[in-house]
């Protein structure tokens, strides 16, 4: 059934986290939802990219990188390389689920041990954090692979291979092409499913099996576990039984009677870096030279053995241990025989850094299982693919997968947030929106690699990124604050992927404010700029920077391997690294923080994001250079902005993947999780903002609405006009009071006037806030008069000109007691002591004496000195809108139609004899600067035409007309100093005619209004000619 709003972006959320999903939204083939009610059952395993497609897009050779099938219909297999595993996967969901369905325990064919923890975790009531269904389905998985396939395959015969057999020969033969050596298991869960979990449940199941059954071939109570970096190592400490956050106990992952059995697991938790050989002679070349004189070379490193025992002490004298695999996509055997990518540049160099780093992470495992024996290889990714230089089709699935939990599918059950993409934007050219696809946009404008850091400047970014900075940025400010009104201690925060030193350096400083030296004084340094982004600033309204930073710039690849920062990036972190160094001094002594390096303060910093009462606690903005790493799980991520090139839809998926674990896991009433969203630029994922709807509908067509060179005669040009220069009278200050003078005050600007409280029973009663005590008339009045005098009269250097006050506080008393003050719904005047009020009460206040002044001239407006005069020669853009064509009286071709008045408006304004030529302000950078309260804006009027008002073609009124629409406080602001200083404040000029605002009404009676109002103006000038003849 079809129905209006697609269900995936009505209620997305299908299932909940506990329990084996039973619904699926609607996919088509390309993986985008379709306008279909949610399907039964299971979605089956294929890989999905969970963002929508750009409503526009290129076609290009990287058209399809979004579709990662594993068929040989989709080019992906070849003679060489036929991995479909998929359907395996499949199966093996199917298998698991029968056997899991089977109600008597004595019937599951495993271990009494195994028996007991698969109860406990499918139906014990945890009182913290309960295993999610994908969890417990992973390591199931495993327990049926190892305890029931195996089995039943040991008993079929060849001429009548089972499924269980089918099952295994796949998973042997995938290993014995790409891990000869080993047996590799993986486990394909999305980022924020909960890996971590999974690798306690299947170290508790192999352990109390162990020690249990010690004489069991199956089981061991040695573990090795691998991480990808230091990140994910340290966090990986809760693997320990000995830690004092244990998951096994901490989080029930065992019953508590197991609790000692677990304790005699033996765990090391390494980063594959460790399996590099280290040099054993601390001595340079020379001395090298020396000691091997003529000889053979000197075989100055350790042995595999030696590393094997400085890696895993522990585990010497425990044979067939299990490896785990943190990250596992970064752990294979390139393939050196298969040239399938010829790749160039820096390309080249990324496939070749890759490679590297995972031969050493396969070679090391190979080691530890010719010196200790390795029983079985557990691997955990979200996206468990090869890598392009590889030798393996870029993005073929490890043939070795055998379950899998999707992007999509932890949607759907809500254990991520959803992530929202760029679908489309107003630039009819671009082939793919701006934001979606950014680099291509601003690559050439950015430095390049390893170069200077001195004599670049954050104003130089390209106005692309700039945009998209701000664009991002203004989305999380609201984010922000609805963190801060729902309570919430710890901000969002905002990551930016750039790709080298110098460019985050830019970003970092453009975002939050940079310092240079004094030119005379090196050594000394001056704020030149607070920073863009006011919550990420990391300086003070002084510029002295903060205590405690607000954005933090990481080398997180650096970070990771432990290694010494590099010379660059330490100058760009300076400033902040000392920073965080005096807070550790602050809360933990001097002595610590000299001893603590620079590497482990970045590190510390960047692991406790979000984190309340660490070091990382107020961060707001990361900015990385190159990827945030795997295991960073700061769970407050809201927004991602990627400042570099995403060859790949895998490394696209890993990016986004930094910002998808979910902030609360509290289920609503339905037994669902609510909805988290992280919004994302700059990454081209390809798929869950609102995206196209299938079948798409057809674009609309473009028109250009532009200036007609042939009616040049009609050409009008105007002031761009910046702000305002009022000269007052010192000796004597009064007012003029109308109704755009008036302030009206209700609970919608300032919060409810009456409250009403009670408790579960007895009385309640009202809260008001008409009144407040200790604010008498004369305390209120004289309070706004001393705002006032602050805010608007001021002297040249600064000083408010005191000898004014009385006068202001008699103007400020008039103004209440004659009733311009209104207050309604509970409101009272005491709330002018609120400063947004008192900001708006000081510019009324302001207006009504400037009106009283009298004489126009003392009010001239301010042009903007690079651009003084604007023209409609200069409008050009393009629309998809409606349009209304003009066949005469405009420099423009056509009046776009927002609405239908447009049309109404251009019509009575063409067939009006006394209108001379008329344009719609769109496109035009026709603008009225403003303020309401103290924050300035830019009013845009609908219309400018130039008139006959009786004094002839050549002295044109200029009339500005504003359709008049909701009336609120807002537009008492404008139309009130458009009429009060941009009119008058432009004909005191002289240079652009003469300027007049009117405002209409009623949209269907425009041309009587408008015929009116030139029989006024007509009479006005008749009236002023008699006047003089008289006087003459």
């Amino acid at each position: 059934m079809a129905i209006d709003e697609p269900p995936f972006f009505a209620h997305p959320i299908l299932n909940s986290p506990y329990d084996e999903p039973s619904q699926h939204h609607a996919l088509s083939d390309e993986g985008q939802p379709l306008n279909e009610e949610p399907r039964k059952g299971r979605r089956p395993s294929k890989y999905i990219v969970a963002v929508p497609k750009a409503r526009k897009k290129k076609n290009s050779s990287t058209e399809n990188q979004g579709s990662l099938a594993f068929l040989d219909a989709d080019g992906v297999s070849n003679d060489d390389q036929a991995y479909d595993p998929t359907p395996i996967i499949n199966e093996i969901r199917d298998k698991v689920a029968t056997w899991r369905r089977i109600s008597n325990p004595s019937d599951w064919a495993v271990t009494p041990t195994t028996q007991r923890l698969l109860q406990y975790w499918r139906s014990h009531e945890f009182q913290g954090i309960r295993p999610f269904f994908c969890q417990v389905e992973a390591v199931e998985t495993i327990i049926w692979l190892t305890e029931v396939a195996r089995k039943n395959r040991s008993h079929a015969n060849a001429a009548n291979k089972n499924a269980e057999r089918r099952i295994w020969d796949h998973i042997e033969s995938a290993n014995a092409e790409a891990n000869p050596e080993l047996l590799r298991l993986a486990m394909k869960m999305a980022t924020g499913a909960g890996k971590t979990t999974v690798m306690a449940m299947l170290i508790a199941w192999q352990t109390a099996n162990a020690v249990r059954s010690p004489a069991s071939q199956l089981f061991t109570r040695g573990f090795l576990l691998i991480a990808p970096g230091i990140t994910i190592r340290d966090r990986l400490r809760v693997l320990l039984p000995s830690d004092t956050e244990s998951y096994y106990k901490d989080r029930e992952i065992v019953p508590a009677d197991m609790l000692t059995d677990i304790g005699k697991a033996k765990i090391v938790i390494t980063n594959y870096h460790a399996f590099q050989l280290k040099e054993k002679l601390d001595i340079n070349k020379v001395g090298r030279s020396l000691l091997q004189g003529r000889g053979d070379e000197i075989q100055s490193k350790e042995t595999e053995g030696e590393m094997v025992r400085r890696v895993a002490d522990e585990l010497m004298g425990i044979k067939n241990i299990v490896v785990i695999n943190d990250e596992a996509h970064h752990c294979y055997r390139d393939r050196r025989d298969n040239d399938f990518y010829e790749l160039k540049g820096d390309e080249k160099k990324e496939a070749a850094k890759e490679n590297d780093a995972a031969r050493l992470w396969i070679n090391g495992i190979e080691a530890f299982k010719r010196k200790l024996g390795v029983r079985a290889v557990y691997d955990l990714s979200a996206t468990p693919f090869f890598l392009k230089g590889s030798g393996y089709v870029e993005g073929t699935l490890f043939p070795w997968v055998v379950s899998d939990f999707s992007l999509i599918d932890a949607i759907e059950c809500g254990i991520v947030k959803l992530p929202r993409v760029p679908v489309a934007d107003n630039i009819p050219d671009a082939e793919v929106p701006v934001f979606r696809d950014l680099w291509p946009h601003i690559s050439k404008a950015l430095p390049k690699k390893g170069r200077g850091q001195t004599d670049l400047d954050p104003e130089e970014l390209p106005a692309q990124l700039q945009t998209a900075l701000v664009a991002l940025y203004n989305h999380y400010e609201k984010t922000a604050e609805e963190w801060k009104c729902a309570g919430i201690e710890v901000p969002p925060v905002f990551i930016v992927v750039c790709n080298n030193t110098s460019t985050s350096k830019l970003v970092a400083e453009w975002i939050s404010g940079w310092q240079r030296p004094l030119p005379d004084d090196p050594d000394e340094l001056r704020t030149i700029h607070h920073g863009y982004l006011k919550q990420f600033s990391n300086f003070d309204q002084f510029g002295n920077p903060l205590p405690r930073p607000n954005t933090l710039l990481v080398d997180s690849a650096q970070l990771e391997s432990g290694e010494a920062l590099d010379k660059n990036f330490r100058q760009a972190a300076s400033r902040e690294i000392e920073q965080f160094k005096r807070e550790i001094a602050q809360r933990e002594g001097a002595a610590s923080a000299n001893e603590i390096s620079d590497e482990a303060i970045l590190r510390e910093v960047m692991n406790t994001v979000g984190r309340k009462g660490k070091l990382g606690e107020q961060i707001r903005c990361v900015v990385s250079v190159s990827m945030l790493t795997e295991g960073w799980d700061t769970n407050t991520v809201t927004h991602i902005l990627g400042v570099r090139a995403f060859g790949t839809q895998l490394l696209c998926e890993q990016v986004v993947g930094r910002g998808l674990r979910r902030y609360s896991y509290q289920l609503n009433d339905k037994n669902l999780f609510d909805v988290e969203y992280a919004d994302i630029l700059g990454i081209p994922f390809n798929f869950t903002a609102k995206p196209v709807v299938s079948p798409p509908s057809a674009p609309k067509p473009m028109k250009r609405i532009h200036a007609v060179k042939e009616r040049e005669s009609f050409e009008i040009p105007f002031p761009r006009v910046t702000g305002y220069r009022i000269e007052l009278p010192e000796e004597r200050l009064d007012a003029t009071f109308t109704d755009d003078s008036r302030l009206v005050l209700d609970p919608t600007m300032v919060g409810p006037g009456e409250t009403v409280v009670e408790g579960i029973v007895g009385e309640g009663h009202k809260l008001t806030v008409a009144e407040m005590k200790d604010m008498r008339p004369s305390t209120i009045s004289f309070e706004l008069a001393k705002h006032l005098m602050y805010s608007f009269f001021k002297d040249s250097d600064g000083e408010p000109k005191l000898h004014l006050f009385g006068q202001l506080k008699r103007v400020v008393r008039r103004w209440i007691d004659e009733g311009y003050l209104e207050c309604k719904g509970g409101t009272g005047p005491w709330m002018l002591g609120i400063k947004t009020i008192a900001n708006l009460a000081c510019e009324r206040l302001y207006n009504s004496i400037t009106d009283a002044v009298g004489n126009k001239n003392r009010i001239t407006a301010v042009l903007d000195a690079y651009n003084p005069k604007g023209s409609t020669r200069f409008v050009g853009f393009m629309t998809s809108k409606d349009i209304y064509d003009i066949r005469d009286k405009s420099h423009i071709n056509a009046v776009v139609c927002d609405s239908n008045w447009e049309a109404v408006m251009a019509m009575t304004l063409e067939n009006h004899p006394k209108v001379i030529s008329f344009v719609k302000n769109q496109g035009l950078g026709f603008e009225v600067p403003y303020k309401h309260g103290s924050v300035p804006h830019k009013y845009i009027p609908d219309f400018i035409v130039r008139v006959d008002d009786g004094k002839g073609e050549d002295d044109p009124l200029n009339l500005i007309i504003e359709v008049k629409g909701r009336r609120d406080e807002t537009t008492r602001s404008k139309h009130d100093t458009i009429r009060n200083k941009w009119v008058p404040g432009v004909n005191a000029l002289g240079s652009f005619g003469r300027w007049h605002f009117e405002e209409f009404g009623d949209v269907w009676e425009m041309s009587d209004q408008f015929e009116a109002l030139m029989e006024e103006r007509l009479a006005e000038i008749i009236a002023c000619a008699t006047g003089e003849k008289e006087n003459a």
